[in-house]
């Protein structure tokens, strides 16, 4: 959500932010703009609209110098346009700001400042921070930015250039995430680290509070009571190679193809034949606690769903599941005997953050999964499992969410271990099953993708799209009428299969789609029994199976089967076709796959 580039001592400052916010786009944005310094001149360009946009603008009025900032701009306050994109001047256009996030009290600042003689030429919030900036700068950046702190109310993360200072770009964080890249003689500022993968491997990452200097020679960081502080370098073991496609139309179909390995790697991270590793966990369980909470949001939150089932299977320990912006503002009975789990791909959604956070006032412990080590949720967490999907471009998330599974099935193992819930015979035979997962993945795949063409050349001409499981599958069925939505634009709803009598049969006529997953052997009768209710009314079933759950495919229209595995861990095999009839149908549309309409990648705002 929004993003942010800068680099100080880079030859052609403009060249670099634009290959910077190119590699942003994934964040979703609708408008973008640049500030350049060339000495004590200071040049911004901006435009509604994709980077070519922009591009266009700056092919007839080139910016010279080797200091900037960029930004790709998601509207929250304003309509997207030319005067609400980043970056935001001052009266005197002498400092150029670009903002993640959102000031709650902008009104109220932008009243007082009008009455001092400001005027606005936009209806963002971001606008602003620049004229109070303006309006209380006295001696140097630094303590302007302190004095902005004090005043402002709201998450941000900001990067200030000033044409009377040149050479440095200034920085705050305040519960949106900054990162500084370090490089040899010339540094760098983002909102995330795959904008500086093809620079430097090495970052310094700004905490809550915190202001930095950036000039092409040092980095220093100024914590919130203004001392200097000494931060560790963060090394990525991501590279730029990763971030690219790779020869596929989509990143969205290349993270798809690429579950195999990431399934191999954080198998092989965290499991062997004989243990699950995750010695963290040791040090903070306790036999105390007596149930889990899981929180999250999104497709997080639907891998959440499906880590209930297996928890509550495997360690035999009661687990709720709650949307992280409901957990933060409703009435909880979380203690010190809860232990809290919360899951979130870039580790700086918002709504999980402050779920942490209050998880952690109320005593409980708290267990993160998360693709970004380094992320404020990581930091912030007694234990963490790195769920090494590696950079996911493509705003739909597939391997994260494909890894998040992953990641419940091993917490699960090592807690039912924990517990002594199973024995060690059943323990190594989960063991023995979960290392054979990469190689079913690539063979479900392999089988799959013709068949989930042709149905999506189907789905594409239809105005509703149903999908129906019980237990576990009804907790795969939302992540799948979640991919649906995201991508193609066509209206997808999930239910439990048992509750389609009790409403949702009105919606069934001839010809509408209903998507049934049946992965649970047990279960499974009681969903062909409301698969015969869709048939009845002549809605067409598209079964999604586990090999051998069935015996007959009467009544069903189309049968996607993949291979047969262990009920608990079928979701990470039944995902997979889920996810390509998303793509299909929305490539057949002709939809931004990887850009979808109205969508970000890591909601940093409330």
């Amino acid at each position: 959500m929004c993003g942010i580039i800068g680099c100080a001592g880079r030859k052609k400052a403009q060249e670099f932010l634009m290959q910077g916010l190119k590699k942003l786009e994934y964040r979703g944005y609708d408008s973008a703009g640049l500030a350049v310094l060339n000495g004590d001149e200071l040049k911004v360009v901006k435009a509604e609209g994709e980077l070519n946009k922009l591009a266009e603008k700056l092919n007839s009025r080139s910016l010279e110098g080797s200091l900037g900032i960029g930004h790709t701009r998601w509207a929250t306050h304003g309509i997207p346009s030319d005067e609400n994109s980043h970056p935001h001047q001052d009266c005197q256009e002498r400092f150029a700001l670009v903002h993640n996030g959102i000031i709650e009290n902008y009104q109220e600042l932008q009243e007082d400042l009008e009455a001092q003689g400001h005027t606005f030429s936009s209806d963002t919030d971001t606008e602003v921070l620049a004229h109070l900036i303006e309006e209380i700068y006295e001696k140097d950046m630094i303590s302007s930015l302190q004095k902005l702190k004090e005043k402002t109310t709201g998450s941000y993360a900001l990067a200030v250039i000033d044409r009377k200072n040149p050479g440095k770009i200034y920085a705050l964080r305040q519960d949106s995430p900054l990162v500084i890249g370090l490089g040899e003689k010339e540094n760098y500022l983002a909102s995330d680290m795959p904008a500086l993968l093809n620079v430097t491997s090495e970052f310094k990452i700004l905490e809550d509070g915190e202001m930095a200097v950036i000039d092409s020679e040092n980095v220093r960081i100024i914590s919130a009571d203004n001392q200097t502080v000494k931060r560790a370098i963060f090394k990525a073991d991501w590279d730029a190679e990763m971030v690219e496609k790779k020869g596929y139309e989509h990143f969205m179909l290349k993270e798809i193809y690429e579950q195999p390995i990431v399934a191999r790697r954080i198998l092989g991270e965290y499991l062997d034949e004989y243990q699950v590793k995750i010695p963290e966990l040791n040090d903070i369980w306790d036999k105390d606690i007596e149930r889990i909470m899981i929180t999250a949001c999104g497709t997080a939150y639907y891998a959440g769903l499906v880590g209930k089932h297996v928890l509550a299977e495997l360690a035999h320990l009661p687990v709720e599941v709650e949307i992280a912006s409901e957990l933060r503002y409703q009435r909880d009975f979380l203690t010190e005997n809860t232990l809290v789990i919360v899951v979130s791909q870039s580790g700086e959604t918002a709504d999980s953050l402050a779920a942490l956070k209050k998880a952690q006032a109320k005593g409980c412990k708290v267990l993160a999964i998360t693709n970004t080590p380094g992320s404020s949720i990581a930091r912030s967490s007694d234990v963490v499992i790195n769920i090494m999907a590696g950079p996911e471009i493509a705003v739909a998330s597939t391997k994260a969410y494909l890894a998040m599974l992953i990641a419940f099935y091993l917490l699960a193992l090592k807690l039912a271990e924990l517990r002594e819930e199973l024995s060690r015979k059943k323990l190594a035979v989960h063991r023995r099953e979960l290392l054979r997962l990469p190689e079913k993945i690539t063979a479900t795949l392999n089988r799959v993708e013709k068949q989930c063409q042709k149905i999506a050349d189907y789905l594409k001409d239809q105005q509703s799209i149903f999908f129906i499981g019980r237990n576990l599958d009804y907790s795969l069925s939302l992540e799948g009428a979640l991919k649906l939505k995201e991508i193609s634009y066509l209206h997808a709803e999930s239910y439990p299969a048992g509750e389609l009598k009790h409403g949702t049969l009105a919606l069934v006529e001839e010809g509408v789609p209903v998507i049934a997953i049946m992965t649970q052997k047990e279960l499974a009768p009681k969903t062909l029994s409301n698969i015969k209710e869709v048939t009845a009314r002549n809605g067409r079933v598209i079964a999604v199976v586990s090999g051998g759950i069935i015996t007959s495919q009467e009544d069903l229209d189309e049968v996607i089967e993949v291979p047969l595995c262990n009920g608990l861990w079928a979701g990470v095999l039944t995902v997979l076709p889920l996810q390509l009839l998303a793509y299909h149908t929305a490539k057949i549309l002709g939809r931004s796959i990887d850009k979808p309409r109205n969508l970000a990648k890591s909601v940093t705002v409330e």
